[in-house]
């Protein structure tokens, strides 16, 4: 019987289209017989042809170009192969996993369970400084990423490779239900990342500030300012809730 599977996806784009995928790369991340996560041999990524010319924009992200993709199978001829491998997977995972799921749909994963490495990054280690792929990866400096491997950043293989290193962490810090419950709501900021109270601590703002930040349009934003009012016994109305129950966010 295989081990639980989490596999990583990343996907580059020609643009925003809703078939714009032109590259998807995969590492899987395993749970051993001693319960903890690593990452296998299971890696990989496939050219897609996005039936359109690739955008300059993105092209200069990821340098994929018209001709490295003309000849690829379409998006949906590809997707289930990756998402959905022979033995299954527990969940599917990517930073920012947002971006990947609106490629990535039910009738394409099987409707498999995501998670956010983003969204688990901001609760497991809420004092990092930032937090996308890139900058977790020179923070943290994660224990067996061969730096190679992870280049060049903005492609497929290699950026899901170093998202991969993330999850094994994430995962051995706190269980898989939790991952997949986290990312399930917004992003928990662990600061205030904009704006005239930019780096302070929720703590340390008003219930007045608090209640004009739950009222923004940033759903990160504002479900953040939400829970510190919440811990408060306030709302966003800035009626008295009374004694909450400590939570577990």
């Amino acid at each position: 019987m295989s081990p639980p599977r989490v596999r990583v996806i990343d996907l580059e784009t020609a643009g925003n289209g809703p078939h714009d995928v032109c590259e998807i790369g995969w590492q899987d991340v395993v749970r051993g017989e001693n319960g903890h996560w690593r990452l296998n041999g299971d890696r990989g990524a496939y050219f897609v042809n996005p039936g359109r010319p690739i955008s300059a924009e993105t092209m200069a992200i990821h340098h994929i170009l018209d001709s490295h993709v003309a000849d690829a199978p379409f998006w949906k001829t590809v997707a289930p192969t990756v998402l959905r491998p022979e033995g299954g997977v527990v969940a599917l995972a990517a930073h920012r996993a947002g971006f990947e799921q609106r490629y990535c749909r039910p009738s394409l994963s099987g409707g498999a369970d995501w998670i956010c490495t983003w969204k688990c990054a901001l609760r497991v280690w809420p004092d990092l400084l930032r937090f996308s792929n890139q900058m977790l990866r020179y923070q943290r400096h994660p224990e067996g990423l061969v730096h190679e491997l992870g280049l060049p950043a903005h492609r497929a293989a290699p950026d899901a490779y170093v998202t991969a290193h993330h999850l094994r962490d994430l995962l051995n810090a706190a269980s898989l239900e939790q991952l997949i419950a986290w990312s399930r709501e917004p992003g928990l900021l662990p600061r205030v990342p904009a704006g005239e109270h930019r780096g302070k601590a929720w703590s340390d703002l008003s219930v007045k500030a608090l209640q004009g930040l739950a009222a923004v349009r940033d759903q990160d934003l504002r479900f953040s300012a939400e829970i510190e009012l919440r811990q408060r016994g306030q709302s966003r109305a800035g009626v008295g809730t009374g004694p909450v129950q400590q939570s577990l966010l």
